[in-house]
């Protein structure tokens, strides 16, 4: 069982408290507002992120939604930014805070090409000095606590994760999530959770571990084997939201709230669509698609009704076919929940 003591980060003057030790990761795409509002149904404390946002973009006026918007958060909200420019993202950082950010993370470890390539993401790792820059100018530029998202290494021949997250360290970050593969392994492969449980002895401040959480038990399995500070869930939550609560009830020996059966998931994907056909209009279908497929799984008749869904042209007409499997599953007959399969984070 994980200590209940909050993790506290003191900022430059605007200290944070994280009283959950459970971080759901920024996912392109996917960790929007509607989607957030999902995940704290189970973990109302917990510091979720925007999708995470480009600082040159976020400049010339593009993606502002994602960081205006975080005033009406009912929980801790960090923003993730991403880019290769110290300036603009001293900026960027100063225009979430402004916003109500909770804190500021930036991002070193997406492996995604056009970013990496362009000295983002996990390209950062490339350039030491540069990523030392950026973590220096934003913690400069505001009074929230900054914190960095990272991996291992750019690739297996040129690995030192100690070094490189000490060097983070002393650029000034306040906590450190670890992604324990490499650049170039993205996701596949396993996790190195022992590569993180050594970067954790040689650091001075939090560390969070990331990577192959899919469920309490790999949860608590990581923090044993790491002695990490918490854990950040990512892909696992695909389709799962409740995930970030569940792994919160474990890890503070609380009763782990029950997986939704068949019935409770395609309540849970009609409400995601409606919302997100209220916030976005006709287009929020097109996103609800995606959660709609990794939602409605494990149960008699799914497979024929996420390709349905897939072709439905309108909301009202998913919206008919989501009703109709809610009047198949309330009837007592109803097949019971088959195992699910997470994607690998």
């Amino acid at each position: 069982m994980l200590t209940c003591r909050p993790l506290l980060l003191p900022g430059r003057g605007s200290p944070r408290e994280l009283s959950c030790r459970v971080l759901q990761s920024p996912l392109a795409g996917v960790s929007d507002r509607v989607f957030r509002d999902l995940v704290r149904r189970w973990a109302p404390k917990a510091l979720l992120f925007t999708e995470m946002v480009n600082a040159t973009s976020l400049e010339l006026g593009f993606g502002r939604g994602k960081v205006e918007e975080l005033g009406e958060e009912p929980g801790p909200i960090g923003v993730q930014l991403f880019d290769h420019r110290p300036t603009a993202m001293a900026e960027a950082a100063k225009r979430a805070e402004d916003a109500g950010a909770y804190l500021i993370d930036i991002n070193m470890g997406c492996p995604v090409r056009k970013i990496a390539r362009k000295g983002g993401g996990s390209g950062l790792i490339r350039d030491p000095d540069l990523a030392a820059r950026i973590v220096e100018r934003v913690v400069g530029a505001v009074n929230l606590p900054v914190t960095v998202k990272t991996r291992l290494g750019w690739c297996g021949t040129n690995l030192d994760p100690v070094q490189w997250c000490r060097l983070l360290q002393q650029a000034g970050a306040q906590m450190l999530t670890l992604h324990g593969r490499t650049r170039e392994q993205a996701f596949k492969g396993a996790a190195d959770w022992q590569a993180i449980a050594e970067v954790k002895k040689h650091l001075s401040i939090p560390l969070i571990a990331n990577g192959d959480i899919r469920t309490p038990d790999d949860a608590l399995r990581c923090l044993e084997q790491t002695g990490a500070d918490g854990v950040m869930v990512g892909r696992g939550t695909m389709g799962a939201p409740w995930l970030v609560g569940q792994i919160d009830a474990a890890l503070n020996g609380r009763s782990v709230p029950s997986t939704p059966g068949p019935l409770e998931r395609v309540e849970l994907a009609r409400d995601q669509m409606l919302a997100l056909v209220k916030a976005r209009g006709d287009h929020g279908l097109l996103i609800a698609r995606k959660h709609m497929g990794w939602t409605c799984t494990g149960f008699q008749g799914a497979p024929q009704l996420r390709q349905a869904l897939m072709r439905a042209p309108t909301p009202e007409a998913a919206l008919t076919l989501i009703n109709d499997q809610i009047r198949v599953l309330s009837e007592p007959a109803s097949a019971p929940l088959a195992p699910l399969a997470h994607p690998t984070t």
